[in-house]
């Protein structure tokens, strides 16, 4: 395998980190109108409306998954560079603080757009989170780094609760399945995203590779874990007989034919990377079909973000 020496990876960085910069600015922009103009595409000819606030709210849950992505990544990866022999001493500056802050932004925001304000079970939730990820914050700037697991623990947690009201039938079960699904999906996402980013500021050493296959082979556990719990969560809400007919001619049930239609373009990119890393001269040729992965993983957390703020089909 070639070998990248790290003056070379750093030369190569600096000569495309605006063209990279302008690039992740332009999508982000377009990502966030998913959530913005969402609920009204999504809402067209079913019969149903779309609150005043809905694309706010989806855009602000848009952005709270994506701060936890980061974070939870960051932690995940971590332990895996641990667990390598043969790690490079060099690391990729932590985006952590940034996230906490970004996150802490959007869940207060949403305890003030929620029925209420933060005076309501919804309110008050998001206010806990804001305050997990603060807390979060704190811990990414302190020598121990890694406390952070347990407020952003109390961000899913909050989160899995407000997804489940009191008034829902079993809520209890629903927040489990929310609990396993959010935490899959962030250390999937994140782990993936932070994973790119090691191997970048690694060039082309053999510690990339190795990195990349231990992500791959726990990403195929994370993978089965948010197939199983999106299933059953979505069996919940729009049962067998119905749920045909409500994945297209309800707002909620398009979005999660879109959304399941996305997961299942990741997998085969997902596959395609893990052949790359098993079958190619050099496995870091798995590094291009990751990059697309990620990037399509961030319209799945748009999407989301927007599935939260439309109103349940009903059940039939």
């Amino acid at each position: 395998m070639a070998l990248i020496r790290p003056t070379e990876a750093t030369d190569s960085a600096r000569r495309t980190g605006p063209g990279r910069a302008v690039a992740l600015l332009v999508l982000v922009g377009l990502g966030a109108l998913i959530p913005l103009l969402g609920p009204s595409v999504a809402a067209h000819g079913t019969g149903e409306s779309a609150a005043a606030d809905s694309g706010a709210v989806a855009l602000l849950r848009a952005v709270l998954f994506a701060a936890l992505c980061v974070q939870v990544g960051e932690l995940f990866v971590s332990g895996l560079v641990r667990r390598l022999p043969a790690a490079q001493s060099g690391r990729p500056g932590s985006w952590a603080p940034y996230a906490a802050v970004v996150g802490f932004a959007a869940a207060a925001a949403a305890g003030e757009l929620a029925p209420h304000g933060h005076g309501s079970r919804g309110g008050v939730l998001a206010l806990l989170e804001a305050i997990a990820f603060a807390v979060a914050g704190l811990c990414a700037l302190s020598p121990r780094p890694d406390r952070q697991a347990w407020p952003l623990a109390a961000v899913v947690l909050a989160e899995a609760l407000r997804a489940h009201p009191p008034t829902e039938h079993t809520p209890l079960i629903g927040s489990g399945l929310t609990v396993v699904h959010l935490t899959c999906s962030a250390l999937w996402a994140g782990g993936l995203l932070t994973v790119l980013r090691t191997l970048r500021q690694w060039g082309g050493a053999e510690a990339g590779s190795a990195l990349l296959g231990l992500y791959a082979r726990v990403a195929a556990v994370l993978f089965a874990g948010v197939t199983a719990t999106g299933l059953c969560s979505s069996l919940r809400r729009m049962p067998s007989p119905t749920v045909l007919d409500q994945l297209t001619t309800t707002a909620y049930g398009r979005v999660l034919l879109a959304k399941v239609l996305l997961v299942g373009a990741v997998a085969l990119l997902a596959l395609w990377a893990r052949t790359r890393l098993r079958r190619a001269p050099d496995p870091l040729a798995a590094c291009f079909p990751a990059r697309v992965e990620i990037a399509t993983l961030g319209v799945v957390v748009a999407v989301s973000g927007l599935l939260t703020a439309l109103p349940l089909p009903i059940k039939g």
